[in-house]
């Protein structure tokens, strides 16, 4: 079923050359696109600094979770597998979970969280971007919707250890006073 899915999705692929380059960009580059709103955010006078904070810390972990799934798992790439259209060059390592997905959905959550527009867009970026693994023959479906969960569940989760440390410190100090 899985391979069926990633078949639909990646026979499209080398029919549209402008869509085949966005595609392309899109799993190569757009990390860059990320790595510049944060930046953005962070020297941005009315920004709240959280957001920030929260993606890094959430891509630190993301990629320590990836680390520790490709210690004790391996699911060949789609490539390895079968006999499907590649548009670009891969790493022959496990497809699951998919780093790239891991982090733009990882930060994308992160900002979400704070800011919703920005975030509805990067979050957009984000699933483009999931998609286009798929387009370009690296990742199955399932690899990306995997990844896209366990990035966004950890942004909530360091969200909410964020909101809670700074709670507890505004209430320590509240006593020590």
């Amino acid at each position: 079923m899985d391979y069926k899915l990633f078949k639909s999705i990646n026979q499209l692929s080398g029919r549209c050359t402008p869509i085949d380059f966005l595609m392309i960009f899109l799993s190569k580059k757009v990390r860059y696109v990320f790595a510049f709103v944060m930046i953005f955010m962070w020297f941005r006078k009315t920004s709240d600094k959280k957001a920030v904070y929260c993606a890094g810390i959430s891509s630190g972990i993301t990629l320590l979770i990836n680390k520790v799934i490709k210690l004790f798992y391996y699911r060949p790439r789609p490539f390895i597998k079968h006999r499907v259209g590649i548009l670009i060059p891969s790493k022959v390592d496990s497809s699951f979970p998919s780093k790239h997905t891991l982090l733009v959905f990882a930060i994308s959550t992160s900002i979400f969280l704070q800011e919703r527009l920005l975030g509805s867009i990067m979050w957009i970026l984000s699933l483009l971007t999931g998609f286009s693994r798929i387009w370009v023959g690296h990742h199955y479906l399932t690899d990306i919707i995997s990844s896209a969960l366990i990035g966004s569940i950890t942004s909530v989760m360091v969200n909410k250890a964020f909101s809670f440390c700074k709670l507890f410190s505004i209430n320590f100090q509240k006593y020590i006073k």
